[in-house]
């Protein structure tokens, strides 16, 4: 099998996903409890772009970045349930070069554009409490177009840079031991003479870059709670549009933060299924959470769905 996904050891054809070894044992439930989750990821979130889509009163910033936020969820979702799901029906489970590279670059960009759309969210809300008198002649169309093609654009292109980077490395490995392809995973397989100092320092750069996003986070809260003491209507409006959005960071950081530490740190203690939901989780608990959130809590929405499921009960 080996010399059939590598050629020697300078030419890699595919790579074996040894993370799921383990689950071939109840490969059943198991697919059948993923094909949900990946069902629901997608009805929730389309549903919820669709309502804003087509319902004018939600033409707003707040709204058409929420919906930008779920085409996201939809978009690293599908980056790797199908794939998952194949190989769980699959007496094999190998990915090509060229797919592993390109999931890795999905799962780093999906997590990354998460970050930029909450950041600009936040920027939003700041905009909305603390400067009301210029939200609307700043936020125009025009802006909130830049704002959003940043947020997509912006971990695109740093993330390409990466894994154009990536794909120059001598590999000398095929064994990703993941049920995904991470860029981190590929790169550790790198022949013990192939030079990745570009490859590291592309890395920190980006991560520096988005920890940033992090702060300015940060420093807007900062303003909108000492904004938000002052006075009852900016509490409420705090309460109403913020929580979600608190609520939403607060998981992915959580997620993200775990998930990063436990990959850095590469334990080998705990069971092969454990290690595969935590390399996952930030892609089953935010693109189910978030849309539900913002659902139920912001106003506008929640009384829009309750009209809707209202209209067809009659």
């Amino acid at each position: 099998m080996c010399s059939l996904i590598m050629d020697n050891q300078s030419n890699v054809r595919s790579f074996i996903l040894s993370g799921f070894n383990e689950t071939m044992n109840f490969r059943v439930p198991l697919f059948s409890f993923t094909l949900l989750c990946y069902c629901v990821i997608l009805f929730i979130n389309i549903s919820l772009v669709l309502l804003i889509v087509l319902d004018a009163n939600l033409h707003e910033p707040m709204y058409i970045l929420l919906s930008s936020f779920c085409i996201n969820a939809i978009y690293g979702s599908t980056g790797f349930y199908p794939k998952f799901l194949s190989d769980l029906l699959s007496s094999s489970q190998t990915i090509s070069y060229e797919g592993c590279l390109l999931q890795a670059f999905i799962m780093y960009s999906f997590g990354c554009c998460d970050l930029s759309i909450l950041a600009v969210m936040a920027f939003d809300r700041y905009l909305a409490i603390c400067r009301p008198l210029h939200y609307h002649s700043f936020m125009t169309k025009r802006r909130l177009s830049q704002l959003v093609c940043f947020s997509w654009l912006t971990p695109l292109c740093t993330f390409s840079i990466n894994i154009m980077l990536t794909s120059k490395l001598r590999l000398c490995g095929i064994n990703i031991q993941r049920v995904l392809c991470l860029n981190w995973l590929i790169v550790k397989l790198a022949c013990p003479e192939a030079d990745t100092f570009s490859n590291n320092i592309s890395a920190y750069v980006i991560f520096i870059f988005y920890v940033s996003h992090g702060f300015f986070i940060m420093w807007t809260y900062m303003h909108l709670i000492k904004t938000c003491v002052r006075s009852r209507d900016d509490r409420l409006k705090f309460m109403q549009t913020c929580v979600p959005h608190l609520i939403s960071l607060i998981t992915f950081l959580s997620v993200i933060v775990f998930q990063y530490v436990y990959l850095r740190l590469d334990s080998t203690d705990l069971s092969q299924s454990l290690q595969n939901f935590i390399a996952i989780e930030f892609l089953i608990i935010p693109p189910i959470m978030n849309p539900l959130v913002y659902g139920f809590k912001l106003a506008k929405i929640r009384n829009r769905i309750f009209t809707l499921v209202h209209y067809k009960t009659k």
